[in-house]
């Protein structure tokens, strides 16, 4: 079982399989993992389990919550693990890659909770509009799209670097979405399908 796994300088944490999105694009589809990492979860690790993943020889450029699901479905996990992170190797940036449906999830600001543990948050766009990003993202609740824009807009007030994300996958705009990213403040990463 893969909790935490380094890519480049990075080490990323794997906390869930489950997801409120099915992606079309979505490496889940194609590949059990990344590289050489099998992400799919036995069980959803404990605090503990997390730690201990980590281990003691730490010394990345960044961590990073980000494995084969939605790592805001496990809220309380994260939040107490980034705040263990955050008072054991302060030096070291937090992010978290999300769908941007965590306050839908919770029913609640999930960003306030955030704030003083996490340093930059990338949160996947997908598309310049609600038609596309039904049909490309496919998520589990009604008005998704709506609600992933409020919260890159509300991110801007509690996570220092927002960033938003997009692949490039048939039917995104890709010069829509740079608009739209410009109009929301955040800036726009482009990933190749």
């Amino acid at each position: 079982m893969t909790i935490s796994y380094q890519l480049g300088n990075s080490l990323y944490l794997n906390l869930t399989n489950r997801c409120t999105n099915n992606c079309r694009f979505c490496v889940r589809r194609f590949k059990k993992g990344v590289g050489e990492y099998d992400l799919w979860l036995d069980k959803e690790p404990t605090f503990k389990e997390v730690i201990e993943s980590i281990g003691d020889d730490v010394k990345y450029y960044e961590f990073i919550f980000c494995g084969y699901g939605e790592p805001l479905i496990k809220l309380g996990l994260l939040k107490k693990v980034a705040s263990y992170l955050k008072e054991n190797y302060p030096e070291i940036p937090i992010r978290i890659n999300t769908n941007g449906q965590a306050n839908l999830i919770h029913n609640k600001n999930v960003l306030v909770e955030l704030e003083s543990i996490i340093d930059s948050i990338s949160i996947s766009l997908n598309a310049h509009n609600a038609i596309i990003y039904e049909e490309i993202c496919q998520p589990q609740f009604d008005e998704s799209f709506k609600h992933v824009i409020n919260f890159i807009i509300e991110a801007t007030e509690y996570i220092p670097n927002v960033i938003t994300s997009i692949v490039t996958y048939p039917g995104v705009d890709v010069d829509k979405c740079f608009e739209l990213a410009e109009r929301l403040g955040v800036r726009l990463k482009v990933r190749e399908f």
